[in-house]
Protein backbone atom coordinates (compact mmCIF):
# COMPACT_ATOMS: atom_id res chain seq x y z
CA UNK A 1 0.00 0.00 0.00
CA UNK A 2 1.30 3.41 -0.86
CA UNK A 3 1.49 6.21 1.66
CA UNK A 4 0.91 9.92 1.33
CA UNK A 5 1.67 12.51 3.94
CA UNK A 6 -0.60 15.51 4.03
CA UNK A 7 0.18 18.67 5.95
CA UNK A 8 -2.71 17.95 8.34
CA UNK A 9 -1.45 14.43 9.10
CA UNK A 10 2.15 15.62 9.37
CA UNK A 11 1.22 18.15 12.04
CA UNK A 12 -0.67 15.43 13.94
CA UNK A 13 2.29 13.06 13.80
CA UNK A 14 0.86 10.80 11.07
CA UNK A 15 3.94 10.70 8.87
CA UNK A 16 3.11 7.56 6.90
CA UNK A 17 -0.66 7.36 6.79
CA UNK A 18 -2.10 5.15 4.05
CA UNK A 19 -3.31 6.91 0.92
CA UNK A 20 -7.02 7.68 1.14
CA UNK A 21 -9.31 6.86 -1.78
CA UNK A 22 -10.96 10.19 -2.56
CA UNK A 23 -13.67 10.61 -5.22
CA UNK A 24 -12.82 10.77 -8.90
CA UNK A 25 -11.01 13.96 -9.84
CA UNK A 26 -9.71 14.77 -6.35
CA UNK A 27 -6.90 17.29 -6.20
CA UNK A 28 -3.55 16.42 -4.58
CA UNK A 29 -4.01 15.58 -0.87
CA UNK A 30 -2.99 18.90 0.73
CA UNK A 31 -4.73 20.97 -1.92
CA UNK A 32 -7.84 18.80 -1.68
CA UNK A 33 -8.08 19.19 2.11
CA UNK A 34 -7.62 22.96 1.79
CA UNK A 35 -10.25 23.25 -0.97
CA UNK A 36 -12.94 20.77 0.12
CA UNK A 37 -15.65 22.32 2.29
CA UNK A 38 -16.97 18.90 3.48
CA UNK A 39 -20.41 19.85 2.15
CA UNK A 40 -21.28 16.31 1.04
CA UNK A 41 -22.63 17.33 -2.37
CA UNK A 42 -20.41 14.76 -4.09
CA UNK A 43 -21.81 11.95 -1.93
CA UNK A 44 -25.40 13.00 -2.58
CA UNK A 45 -24.74 13.23 -6.33
CA UNK A 46 -23.15 9.76 -6.61
CA UNK A 47 -25.70 7.45 -8.27
CA UNK A 48 -23.77 4.38 -7.07
CA UNK A 49 -23.81 5.46 -3.40
CA UNK A 50 -20.11 4.72 -2.86
CA UNK A 51 -18.98 8.08 -1.45
CA UNK A 52 -18.97 8.46 2.33
CA UNK A 53 -17.34 10.77 4.89
CA UNK A 54 -14.17 9.87 6.77
CA UNK A 55 -13.53 10.71 10.44
CA UNK A 56 -12.66 14.30 9.51
CA UNK A 57 -15.73 14.78 7.28
CA UNK A 58 -13.90 14.57 3.95
CA UNK A 59 -15.36 12.39 1.18
CA UNK A 60 -13.90 8.91 0.66
CA UNK A 61 -14.82 6.17 -1.80
CA UNK A 62 -15.82 2.73 -0.51
CA UNK A 63 -15.68 0.27 -3.39
CA UNK A 64 -16.90 -2.57 -1.18
CA UNK A 65 -20.36 -0.97 -1.57
CA UNK A 66 -20.29 -0.96 -5.38
CA UNK A 67 -18.32 0.11 -8.40
CA UNK A 68 -17.48 3.53 -9.74
CA UNK A 69 -18.91 4.06 -13.22
CA UNK A 70 -16.79 7.19 -13.75
CA UNK A 71 -19.95 9.17 -14.52
CA UNK A 72 -18.43 12.41 -13.11
CA UNK A 73 -21.60 13.25 -11.16
CA UNK A 74 -19.47 13.90 -8.08
CA UNK A 75 -17.17 16.20 -10.06
CA UNK A 76 -20.10 18.16 -11.48
CA UNK A 77 -21.63 18.57 -8.00
CA UNK A 78 -18.44 19.92 -6.42
CA UNK A 79 -18.82 23.71 -6.25
CA UNK A 80 -15.52 24.41 -4.42
CA UNK A 81 -13.70 22.56 -7.27
CA UNK A 82 -11.92 20.07 -4.99
CA UNK A 83 -12.87 17.51 -7.65
CA UNK A 84 -11.75 18.34 -11.18
CA UNK A 85 -12.78 16.66 -14.44
CA UNK A 86 -10.05 14.97 -16.43
CA UNK A 87 -7.97 13.91 -13.43
CA UNK A 88 -6.78 10.31 -13.68
CA UNK A 89 -8.00 7.62 -11.28
CA UNK A 90 -4.76 6.24 -9.83
CA UNK A 91 -6.09 3.18 -7.99
CA UNK A 92 -5.58 -0.44 -9.02
CA UNK A 93 -7.03 -3.66 -7.62
CA UNK A 94 -5.21 -6.61 -6.15
CA UNK A 95 -6.01 -9.61 -3.94
CA UNK A 96 -4.94 -10.30 -0.37
CA UNK A 97 -3.96 -13.72 0.97
CA UNK A 98 -7.57 -14.22 2.14
CA UNK A 99 -8.58 -14.76 -1.51
CA UNK A 100 -10.46 -18.06 -1.66
CA UNK A 101 -8.58 -19.19 -4.76
CA UNK A 102 -5.27 -18.61 -2.96
CA UNK A 103 -6.47 -20.84 -0.12
CA UNK A 104 -7.50 -23.67 -2.45
CA UNK A 105 -11.22 -22.94 -2.75
CA UNK A 106 -12.57 -22.58 -6.28
CA UNK A 107 -13.74 -18.96 -6.75
CA UNK A 108 -13.53 -16.61 -9.71
CA UNK A 109 -16.09 -14.04 -8.72
CA UNK A 110 -13.74 -11.11 -9.24
CA UNK A 111 -12.89 -12.23 -12.77
CA UNK A 112 -16.58 -12.69 -13.61
CA UNK A 113 -17.37 -9.09 -12.61
CA UNK A 114 -14.40 -7.41 -14.30
CA UNK A 115 -15.62 -5.83 -17.55
CA UNK A 116 -12.09 -4.63 -18.34
CA UNK A 117 -10.85 -8.25 -18.26
CA UNK A 118 -7.99 -7.17 -16.03
CA UNK A 119 -8.18 -10.29 -13.85
CA UNK A 120 -7.00 -13.68 -15.03
CA UNK A 121 -6.33 -16.83 -13.05
CA UNK A 122 -2.95 -18.52 -13.22
CA UNK A 123 -3.02 -22.28 -12.76
CA UNK A 124 -0.70 -23.62 -10.10
CA UNK A 125 0.54 -27.08 -9.19
CA UNK A 126 -2.07 -29.16 -7.40
CA UNK A 127 -5.07 -27.82 -9.32
CA UNK A 128 -5.13 -24.48 -7.53
CA UNK A 129 -5.22 -21.12 -9.25
CA UNK A 130 -4.65 -17.58 -8.14
CA UNK A 131 -5.73 -14.23 -9.53
CA UNK A 132 -3.33 -12.13 -11.55
CA UNK A 133 -4.25 -8.47 -11.97
CA UNK A 134 -3.19 -6.61 -15.12
CA UNK A 135 -2.40 -3.13 -13.80
CA UNK A 136 -2.48 -1.65 -17.30
CA UNK A 137 -5.96 -2.99 -18.02
CA UNK A 138 -7.40 -2.36 -14.54
CA UNK A 139 -9.42 0.84 -14.30
CA UNK A 140 -9.75 0.68 -10.52
CA UNK A 141 -13.55 0.81 -10.84
CA UNK A 142 -14.11 -1.68 -8.03
CA UNK A 143 -16.55 -3.96 -9.84
CA UNK A 144 -14.54 -6.88 -8.46
CA UNK A 145 -14.56 -5.72 -4.82
CA UNK A 146 -18.22 -5.74 -3.78
CA UNK A 147 -19.04 -9.27 -4.98
CA UNK A 148 -15.93 -10.84 -3.36
CA UNK A 149 -17.32 -13.17 -0.66
CA UNK A 150 -14.35 -12.68 1.69
CA UNK A 151 -13.45 -9.00 1.02
CA UNK A 152 -10.08 -10.04 -0.38
CA UNK A 153 -9.85 -7.26 -2.97
CA UNK A 154 -7.72 -4.29 -1.98
CA UNK A 155 -6.75 -1.16 -3.86
CA UNK A 156 -3.32 0.39 -4.20
CA UNK A 157 -2.65 3.99 -5.10
CA UNK A 158 -0.21 4.14 -7.98
CA UNK A 159 1.86 7.23 -8.46
CA UNK A 160 2.29 8.63 -11.91
CA UNK A 161 5.86 8.58 -13.18
CA UNK A 162 7.41 12.01 -13.01
CA UNK A 163 8.95 13.38 -16.18
CA UNK A 164 12.64 14.14 -16.09
CA UNK A 165 13.38 17.79 -16.62
CA UNK A 166 16.62 19.47 -17.42
CA UNK A 167 17.86 22.44 -15.46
Amino acid sequence: MSHQTSRRHFLRGGFNRPAVMRPLGALAPMTFEDTCTKCGDCARACPEGIIFRDDEGFPVVNLRRGECTFCNACVEACEPAALVAGTSWDWRAGATDQCLSKTGVQCRTCEDHCDARAIRFKLLVGGRSEPVFDRDACTGCGACAAPCPVNAIHFTHISQPKEDSTC
